[in-house]
């Protein structure tokens, strides 16, 4: 059996895909020191941006799990470099976590960059599978403002927000038998489609405390984050993220979790209980 890589693995997505995969594993780091316990893989440090360490560490690599790399402004090179030395190393399959709505005129500016990691790994000649997730539910309680006010410009707009348990079981469920896969793109999704009003009245309800969603301006929104101190490109992307969600751009419920893993995936609701 050919070993597969999983990339990412001291992360949230990539940490649960090595914790499920039962079989020869190699997982990739940057820090081998932070790496997860589990029993029999194999561990190898590379950062993306280094082809060389990228090749050595996908060196007889049947599958290769590709989580997306940290946001930055150089992303997109570090992700086709990493491409690059896959398709140097002789990658059987490449597996890429992407997200909802990947196009290059996407509402949600990183969209765009997932879309041109796809353009790339199409031209590259490697087999491929493309999971296009949706937002995370994991990661509602953190909108929440200390006076429990979730603030954004998605208006009346729906997200199909998506637990990254769910994700993960449909990465492994792919990565244990890729074939069947190759050249397929698969949207992730929960099974329902939200606005942050009723996000915030189910947050509210599971914590036992009163949580409400303020429609920002799109003006509001850049104010309401300048204290922050973030770079342009990164308050683009949070404002963006919620004119997307307005612009119905990932309000679309996929059934693909259900088919590649056999079981409904979880609602908000469910995920906060």
């Amino acid at each position: 059996m050919s070993i597969t890589v999983v990339s990412g693995a001291t992360g949230r997505l990539g940490g649960r895909v090595a914790a499920r995969l039962e079989r020869p594993q190699r997982l990739l780091v940057r820090d081998a020191a932070r790496a997860p316990r589990i029993p029999g893989a194999e561990v190898a440090e590379a950062d993306y941006g280094d082809p060389a360490a990228v090749r050595a560490a996908l060196a007889g690599a049947g599958t290769v799990l590709m989580v997306s790399a940290s946001e930055s402004p150089d992303r997109v090179d570090r992700h086709r470099a990493f491409v690059d030395a896959a398709a140097e190393a002789g990658v059987g399959h490449l597996v890429y976590t992407s997200f909802a709505g990947a196009r290059p005129d996407a509402t949600f500016t990183l969209a765009r960059d997932h879309w041109a990691t796809e353009e790339h790994i199409r031209a590259s000649g490697l087999p491929f599978t493309f999971l296009r997730d949706n937002l995370y539910a994991d990661f509602v309680p953190g909108l929440v403002g200390e006076d429990g006010v979730i603030r954004g410009p998605a208006g009346n707009g729906r997200a199909a927000l998506v637990a990254q348990d769910d994700i993960a079981d449909a990465i492994v469920s792919v990565l244990r038998d890729p074939g069947p896969h190759a050249g397929r793109t698969y949207d992730l999704t929960g099974p329902e489609a939200l606005t942050f009003a009723e996000i915030a009245a189910l947050l509210g309800e599971a914590i036992g405390q009163e949580i409400r969603y303020h429609d920002e301006t799109v003006e509001e929104a850049y104010a309401s984050r300048a204290s922050y101190g973030a770079p342009d490109w990164q308050v683009d992307a949070w404002v963006s993220t919620y004119t997307a969600v307005a612009a119905g751009e990932l309000a679309t419920v996929d059934p693909a979790i259900e088919r590649l893993t056999g079981r409904r995936p979880k609602t908000l609701a469910e995920l906060l209980r």
